[in-house]
């Protein structure tokens, strides 16, 4: 049924719309039909009762007091050519005897209740030949004798052919249908109008809710009338205004935590940075064993804590310039080999038992801030470092349209709930896992970097390979490029 039925709201309408109006002109139509059909019968039968009552009323005064079969006989046949364009045929019972003329009256229950009863009867019946109408009437004594007004025992008998009454109410369903089928496709037109003016609310609605996802949290719908359409509307702006309150709470709210956080990170800069020059001079003395052993492990402990807290601070004041939109690109061509080598000299990251790299033969030189890159490169390296198995592959491949530079490890991969929220900062897969080496900003920072580029970073795993990393970067060789 649901492949039958149309699926769009206003096809549905009209199709409603017409049923009802097809089935109210199909109620209609069969009960002016039952009403005129038993109009039509009702006035055949009474006049045919009258015209009879009217011929038998005038011969049968000529009728002997005690008439014999003879006299019924030419009585009937009086009857029957008195019937004029009602083509009657008409028989005669005297005193409960047998038929006499040319009517044949098969109904028994008639001929019971006209033969006991003192006024007139009528049956209609199907027969063969079509419908009839069956009519026994008693007749009475006539004059202002004592037997005035009696039964005389004499029932006239009469059948009428039905057929011109047939064919007035066949004529009468033919025009019901002729009438009925235009109305149906006249109803189109209102059918459609109503739908239009039932769906021009949901269609405002709709628009108005795609404005509300796409971010225009200010769309209201104009409140007309006051029905469950009206209701709707302002249903949907108190949603609407609720949801734009909330969205502002948010953005306040958001804004503090990173102002908070821009300025805590701010001030941090300046005593960490001094305490990690502290802490490296004390390093040097813990290493070359003039401190006592347990003082040597103190110091070496403190060390490396400050100096993850100010990597830490380093990467919240990072992250703070991407919110605040302060950070500027600073453009240069450089060698796509370089970028990568580099960033692995800076690090330390040995090749090949940490790092395998897999450079394009023709040097590619890209436009890009190298800083920047540098710090990418170095976040997706790290972190294949820390959670896969080395050695990590570093692949980049330079096409005519984009440079793509690949970073693999050997590890299990990245669990696929996992695989989401990469990029998300603050992230730990491990929510038991409190304490990590690196801040939870480094993947968030090189998508910031890479998206400064206009350039695309994605994770997923490879099958029996591990987690790999792509950044891709627009590029256009440049005449010099030997690529």
């Amino acid at each position: 049924m649901s492949h039958v039925f149309p699926r769009g709201l206003r096809p549905r309408l009209v199709v409603v719309f017409l049923l009802v109006a097809a089935l109210s002109a199909l109620i209609t139509a069969a009960l002016t039909f039952r009403q005129a059909r038993g109009a039509i019968l009702a006035r055949t039968q009474h006049s045919a009762v009258d015209d009879l009552r009217l011929q038998v009323d005038s011969l049968v005064p000529d009728l002997p007091p005690d008439p014999m079969a003879t006299d019924l006989r030419v009585f009937a046949r009086q009857l029957d050519r008195a019937s004029g364009s009602r083509d009657w045929r008409t028989a005669v019972s005297h005193d409960g005897g047998p038929l006499i003329g040319t009517a044949r009256i098969g109904s028994s229950a008639l001929r019971s209740a006209a033969k006991s009863g003192d006024t007139t009867f009528y049956e209609r019946v199907e027969h063969t030949g079509g419908p009839q109408l069956l009519i026994g009437m008693p007749v009475n004594y006539t004059g202002r004798g004592e037997d005035a007004g009696k039964p005389s025992g004499l029932v006239v008998y009469a059948v009428l052919s039905l057929d011109g009454e047939r064919a007035d109410i066949s004529a009468l369903i033919t025009a019901a249908w002729a009438g009925a089928v235009p109305a149906l496709v006249l109803g189109v037109v209102p059918a459609l109008f109503a739908a239009r003016r039932v769906l021009r609310p949901v269609r405002q609605l709709r628009t108005a809710a795609e404005k509300i996802t796409s971010g225009a949290l200010d769309t209201r719908l104009a409140v007309v009338g006051r029905d469950e359409l009206a209701a709707l509307s302002g249903t949907f702006n108190t949603m609407a205004a609720a949801l734009e309150r909330d969205a502002a709470e948010l953005r306040r709210m958001e804004a503090n935590a990173r102002r908070f956080a821009a300025d805590v990170s701010h001030e941090l800069r300046t005593p960490l940075a001094a305490m990690v020059a502290v802490t490296d001079a004390l390093d040097e003395d813990a290493r070359s064993g003039t401190l006592p052993p347990d003082t040597a492990d103190a110091v070496l402990l403190i060390s490396d804590e400050t100096r993850k807290l100010a990597g830490m601070v380093e990467d919240l004041m990072e992250i703070s310039r991407f919110d605040a939109g302060a950070v500027v690109l600073h453009l240069d061509d450089v060698s796509l080999r370089t970028v990568i080598r580099k960033t692995l000299q800076l690090r330390g990251w040995r090749e090949p038992d940490e790092v395998i790299t897999e450079l394009p033969e023709d040097d590619a030189r890209i436009r890009v801030d190298a800083r920047r890159i540098d710090v990418v490169l170095a976040n997706l390296i790290g972190n294949a470092l820390r959670h896969g198995t080395p050695p990590v592959t570093v692949r980049a491949t330079a096409t005519k349209g984009a440079v793509v530079i690949r970073v693999a490890d050997c590890g299990p991969g990245i669990p696929d709930d996992v695989l989401p929220h990469v990029f998300d900062r603050f992230y730990k897969a491990d929510a038991s896992r409190a304490r990590s080496a690196g801040s939870g900003l480094g993947l968030a920072i090189a998508m910031e970097n890479v998206r400064l580029h206009h350039g695309t970073l994605t994770a997923t795993n490879l099958p029996g390979e591990g987690a790999v990393f792509t950044v891709t970067l627009s590029y256009r060789p440049s005449k010099e490029d030997p690529s």
